[in-house]
Formats: structure tokens, C-alpha cells, sequence
């Protein structure tokens, strides 16, 4: 059985909560988070790009970025215009680039196949290039009324310590039966505004009260719903028996700065491979040991300087940046790379990964 947003699988309800999506959407309108920029509107592409956004990142980061990227593309006609690079610059920071990648193409998707138009359901959404499932329900749900389910990792932790749901959900048919039991969840015949207050409800328990430690169930609105809550045992949930295996990696920035004309300083930028950590990136050129980095040097230069070593967490990496700082003279670029100087003052333009922009911007005298 598909577990697909849109779907109704027959579930037992006899585990099911009865009245959870009133009190919760009671709850929304009343205590819930109503100041958020991307609240209020039933505009496709804000919701859309709001959903991207918050995928795996805090809201209080996403604050900070959202204004600033609809200030430069207020539209996705105006999204599908803009190059890779002017993208990628406003989205520098926010990590797992694939995202800003996707949301370009699918950007250029709806203005080339869609005259400029999302699709209003969430299967149609989800033929758009990294538009899933969950994020699909999103956009149907807040900007059209659909009666569908969203399932993101929030969502997924209220779902099961509701229901004290121990399917191991790093199984794919665990997952699709959760999918299945949401539906089931919802509101069953919606009045206007509902499913904005039921999803938003979801949203707003999972990311304050249902919080993945020290949850507040004391506090919760479904408290006398949910069998985790009364049981006391909220932390055993979401069962997720995968773990992520994680990798330390050593890698040695190259800073290569020369002079410029105007008195200024610029620095050799390479851009990142198509696949892989920071892909599609501008960088100053990796290497995987410090001796790969001398070997490429010119010869007869200036005194290299070792710089602080940086920590920076991935997904599934933990990279520790060993900053080596070179001054070339203005008539020295690095023999056979594949790169270019660039201004230190326009590196803004540029999508650069957030620890290297943060060192090229600090760099010593």
C-alpha cells in the first residue's frame, strides 16, 4: 500500500486519538507561532521557499535569509532568471546546497512547463524538481486547502510519541505506514482556514513543545491524547535503529592573495566539482594533506603562513580546514589551475562555501 499524501488506507482507529486535530488546531489559533515572515500567505512560491529553507535548518537562520532572498528574486519568474552563482550567493551559509540547486531549476520548471504557476495539488507538486512529498503537502495544504498530511522530521516526532509508534522509521514501510496513519489524523470534513491551522499546528508543536529532548509535555495541548505523554516514556520516540555514520576528514585550504591594481587585494578561487561536498561551489583549491598543497606552489615565493585550523560540521562529515596563507606577486597565478582572481571586495557575489567566506573576510595583514 503507497504511502502517498492524497491517500486514504484504511487504519484501525481504534489506536487512534479521537479529537486531536480540533484541540490541536484550537491550540494553533490560540498559543501556536503567528509572526513568522512565510505565515499568513497563500502564495506558492513563499510557502515553497520557506519549506526549502527550514529543511534541516533552524527557523532563527532562516529569518535572517528569507527577506534577503525575496528581496532579490520577489518571484519565481524572477528566481528563474538569476544564474546558478547569484542563487548559490544568497544562499551561501545555509548548507546542503542541493537545495539552492534544486529550487533554481524547479524555479525555471514552473515558468518554462507552468507558465509561471505552481500546480495546486500536492501529487502535481510533487513532479517538480525537489519538491517531496512532505514539502509537496505543505504548499497544497497552506495555500490551497488540500486535505493532506505533511511528514517532516518534526512532524514525524509529534506523530510518534503520540501514538507511541515504534516502527523503526529507518525502514521504508514504517515510514509509509506512519504516512498512512497521518492521513487518517486529519481534519475530516475541513472548514476554510482548518487544514492552515492543523499544519501549522504540527509545525508549531514539534518545533516548541515536542522538542527532541526535555519535551514540555506538561505544557502540551495533546497531552491527554497522547500515549507516550501519559506513559512518561516521549524520549524512546522516534525509533530510528540507523544511525549516522559520521567521517573525520583532514583538508588544507590553499589562500592564495595578490595585490590588485587599485591597491586592494584579490584571492584565486577555484570553482567546487559538480558532485560531492560544497559542489558547485567557488573555493580557494582543497587538498588532502599539507605536502599536495606545497607541491603545487610556484616557485621562489614568499613565506607561506599556517593559519588557526577551523572545525566544520556536515551531514555526515566532521571537516577540520587547515588555512595556508600565501601573497603571490600580481604577475603569479597558479600553473594549470582551473580558476581566477577575484576581489576580495566582490566575493559576495560569489557562492562560497560559509567557512571559507568567513576566512577570506578575516584574513591578517
Amino acid at each position: 500500500m503507497s504511502g502517498t499524501p492524497g491517500q486514504e488506507p484504511a487504519v484501525a482507529s481504534a489506536a487512534l486519538p479521537t479529537g486531536f486535530a480540533t484541540v490541536l488546531m484550537r491550540w494553533q489559533r490560540h498559543s501556536g507561532r503567528h509572526g513568522l515572515p512565510w505565515q499568513g500567505t497563500h502564495d506558492p512560491y513563499r510557502v515553497w521557499l520557506s519549506e526549502v529553507m527550514l529543511q534541516q535548518t533552524q527557523v532563527s537562520t532562516v529569518l535572517d535569509y528569507y527577506p534577503r532572498f525575496l528581496s532579490r528574486f520577489p518571484d519565481v519568474q524572477a528566481l528563474a532568471r538569476a544564474t546558478p552563482d547569484e542563487v548559490m550567493a544568497l544562499w551561501s551559509g545555509l548548507g546542503y546546497y542541493s537545495r539552492a540547486r534544486n529550487l533554481h531549476r524547479c524555479a525555471q520548471v514552473v515558468v518554462a512547463q507552468h507558465a509561471g504557476v505552481f500546480p495546486s495539488t500536492s501529487s502535481e507538486l510533487q513532479t517538480l524538481p525537489g519538491i517531496g512529498a512532505s514539502t509537496a503537502a505543505a504548499i497544497a495544504a497552506f495555500c490551497h486547502g488540500e486535505r493532506v498530511s505533511i511528514l517532516d522530521g518534526n512532524v514525524r516526532r509529534v506523530l510518534t510519541r503520540l501514538l507511541a509508534f515504534d516502527g523503526d522509521l529507518a525502514q521504508a514501510a514504517q515510514q509509509r505506514r506512519l504516512w498512512e496513519i497521518a492521513q487518517t489524523l486529519l481534519p475530516e470534513q475541513p472548514a476554510a482556514g482548518d487544514m492552515v491551522a492543523y499544519t501549522q499546528g504540527l509545525m508549531d508543536l514539534g518545533a516548541t513543545l515536542c522538542s527532541r529532548s526535555r519535551p514540555s509535555c506538561a505544557a502540551c495541548p495533546v497531552l491527554a491524547l497522547c500515549r507516550s505523554g501519559q506513559d512518561g516514556t516521549a524520549s524512546r520516540y522516534p525509533v530510528k535503529t540507523r544511525t549516522l555514520k559520521r567521517r573525520h576528514e583532514s583538508w588544507w585550504l590553499l589562500l592564495l592573495r595578490s595585490p590588485s591594481d587599485d591597491g586592494t587585494h584579490r584571492v584565486w578561487l577555484e570553482r567546487r566539482p559538480n558532485q560531492g561536498i560544497w559542489a558547485g561551489l567557488f573555493c580557494t583549491p582543497v587538498f588532502a594533506d599539507e605536502a599536495a598543497a606545497l607541491a603545487t606552489l610556484p616557485p621562489n615565493t614568499a613565506r607561506m603562513r599556517a593559519l588557526s585550523p577551523v572545525a566544520h560540521s556536515l551531514t555526515h562529515r566532521e571537516l577540520r580546514l587547515h588555512p595556508l596563507l600565501l601573497d603571490l606577486p600580481p604577475s603569479v597565478s597558479p600553473a594549470g589551475a582551473d580558476g581566477r582572481w577575484v576581489a576580495l571586495g566582490g566575493i559576495d557575489a560569489l557562492g562560497l562555501p560559509a567557512p571559507v567566506r568567513q576566512l577570506l573576510v578575516q584574513l591578517p595583514d
